[in-house]
């Protein structure tokens, strides 16, 4: 029988690395996502087959149904970690891809794999619904970070996210803000590494006012019925983010002559950013290269 299991996208507009800290972060679910798609093989094999938004197939893999040995494939790092995954699934439900002869696993991004949008917390999210699992418990040990992203694969609206005592804890956040239009994402044409983003955080110094100030923050953007209200909270958050890392923010460092924000989202140094204004505005940044450029409204879900 045919099973199909689909997650969104995320991005986190507030709390970037002081999520960790058990920081309350604002973040949204995309409209992009990626789907997982199970299928019953006549081979005693898991085979493995992934294709990213233009349906073109990037890996490719094959492995033991019994001990999830690999067997054969294109990219070696990716089987490695897709094996660690399988397996702590079924560490984490020893009836996970039992008592079977064989499936034919096939992946579907919807959005472009440098676009940062997820496909890790999506791929894991997918695996975890089909082997029927915890999905924080499965992120935690795979690939760690704050789940946020896992959040964001299961809602269907914007949420505040916060580690308590090391668990999730997820609200809805209503966006009733009649400036959307004036909101839109630009690709930086490169795609962050998280992983060396959040070393980088572990080596800065942060106090507990600094969580205080990011949480509240974060709600107070709730509360902005003005395009210059929302943009006064947004540099405020970036000016804190910047003097916990020490480093500048995206606009000093690419956009110093913008005329409204641009905030960083997730990890600094890549994947989209937020800015504020009008047409105008966006050919500001198709003329700096920047063309992938995504309203407000036509990424959020």
């Amino acid at each position: 029988m045919e099973k199909s299991f689909y997650s969104n996208g995320k991005l986190l507009l507030t709390g970037e690395y002081v999520v960790l800290d058990s920081a309350t972060a604002l973040a949204i679910p995309t409209k992009y996502g990626q789907r997982l798609t199970i299928k019953p093989a006549s081979l005693n094999e898991l085979l493995w087959k992934s294709f990213d938004v233009n349906e073109q197939c990037w890996f490719s893999a094959s492995f033991a149904l019994n001990t999830f040995e690999i067997l054969n494939t294109d990219n070696p790092k990716t089987a490695n970690t897709l094996q660690k995954i399988i397996r702590e699934g079924q560490r984490l439900n020893p009836k996970f891809l039992t008592n079977t002869e064989g499936i034919q696993a096939t992946t579907n991004l919807t959005f472009p794999q440098d676009w940062g949008l997820g496909s890790s917390s999506t791929l894991i999210n997918n695996i975890a619904q089909w082997a029927q699992v915890d999905a924080f418990k499965l992120l935690q040990n795979s690939f760690g970070g704050s789940g946020y992203d896992i959040a964001a694969a299961q809602q269907k609206q914007p949420f505040f996210y916060q580690l308590k005592e090391g668990q999730p804890s997820v609200k809805n956040a209503h966006l009733q803000w009649d400036f959307k239009d004036k909101l839109f994402f630009v690709h930086l044409n490169q795609k962050q590494n998280s992983k060396e983003g959040i070393a980088h955080y572990r080596n800065a110094e942060v106090n507990k006012q600094d969580i205080e100030k990011i949480s509240d923050l974060g709600k107070k953007l709730l509360l902005c019925y003005t395009l210059q209200d929302f943009e006064n909270v947004m540099q405020s958050h970036e000016k804190t983010i910047s003097g916990i890392l020490q480093i500048q923010t995206v606009k000093q460092r690419l956009f110093p002559d913008f005329g409204g924000i641009v905030k960083s989202l997730g990890a600094w140094g890549g994947d989209f950013v937020l800015a504020t204004g009008d047409e105008v505005s966006q050919e500001y940044f198709r003329r700096k290269g920047y063309k992938t450029i995504i309203s407000f409204n036509d990424m959020i879900l």
